[in-house]
């Protein structure tokens, strides 16, 4: 597949779909920012006004978006994808919306929609060196369809049919943020002790689990969080989990107490800082 539009240019997207322009494919981009267009438009991308401008004449699409209203509004809303999607395309679904949004793309563009997920983990750095761990959700042919594709983003790997990919990426995030807010306690606990901040870092971060704590504790230092994960992309797979949990009839009492810090730091700090600074305001409340 030559003939590709990637709808979705904020911070992971915008590398992702510079480096499937660089592999040599015929891409058209789309953002609702056109700001964000025009760097991959230099590079020799065709900028659309709209998803539908877009994935005209695609053989492939990719969604990279920050939420399934989103999700939604970019192929149902005004201007949308879905109408002007041809009957042999595929789309390559790799946000992070959970497996109901990525069932309910697939019901709304009809029976022989040919949809993928393949969310990722990583953050910018390994966006721009092209080594994302990518999920995938497909069946084996789609699988082989898309990977090519997917092997100039990182390491694809299939984890099973339609849908595992998204389900898989929650749980991944749930372990991430529940850690997350884990550490901020045991800080909190550690200096309510009467233990150093520093010398507790420094202890907790050689831990086998501590690697989050050390990429971050300078952050938490200084008081300045510049995202890798946003604050409110955090909220929201968090509440994805809580959403998905409940649908699935599965108990998730540290995601949920993971919410509530999260919550808590992000009226402290905004949607736009580092998720990390939820360690900062559990050591603050605590």
């Amino acid at each position: 597949m030559s003939r590709i539009a990637f709808l979705g240019l904020g911070r992971m997207g915008q590398p992702m779909a510079g480096r499937v322009l660089g592999a040599g494919h015929v891409l058209s981009v789309w953002d609702a920012l056109a700001e964000r267009r025009q760097p991959l438009a230099q590079a020799g991308a065709r900028a659309a006004d709209s998803p539908a401008a877009a994935v005209a004449g695609a053989e492939l699409v990719i969604s990279m978006v920050a939420d399934p209203l989103a999700l939604e509004s970019v192929f149902f809303g005004p201007g949308g994808a879905a109408p002007a999607l041809g009957p042999a395309v595929l789309v390559l679904e790799m946000s992070t919306v959970g497996p109901g949004a990525v069932h309910d793309l697939a019901a709304g563009l009809g029976p022989d929609a040919q949809v993928v997920d393949a969310p990722v983990l990583g953050s910018l750095p390994e966006a721009e060196a092209g080594h994302l761990t990518i999920m995938v959700g497909a069946s084996q042919a789609n699988f082989e369809r898309v990977a090519p594709v997917l092997a100039v983003m990182g390491t694809p790997r299939l984890v099973g049919g339609p849908g595992s990919g998204a389900a898989l990426k929650l749980a991944v995030n749930l372990s991430l943020l529940g850690v997350a807010t884990a550490l901020g306690e045991a800080m909190a606990l550690a200096t309510s002790l009467g233990v150093e901040p520093g010398v507790a870092a420094e202890v907790i971060s050689g831990s086998p689990w501590g690697a989050l704590l050390r990429s971050r504790w300078g952050m938490i230092e200084s008081g300045a969080f510049p995202p890798q994960l946003r604050m409110g992309l955090a909220v929201k797979d968090l509440s994805l989990i809580r959403e998905a949990a409940e649908a699935a009839g599965v108990q998730v009492p540290v995601g949920r107490a993971a919410l509530t810090w999260l919550e808590s730091a992000q009226r402290r700090f905004g949607p736009d800082v580092d998720f990390a600074a939820v360690i900062a305001e559990i050591m603050r409340k605590s």
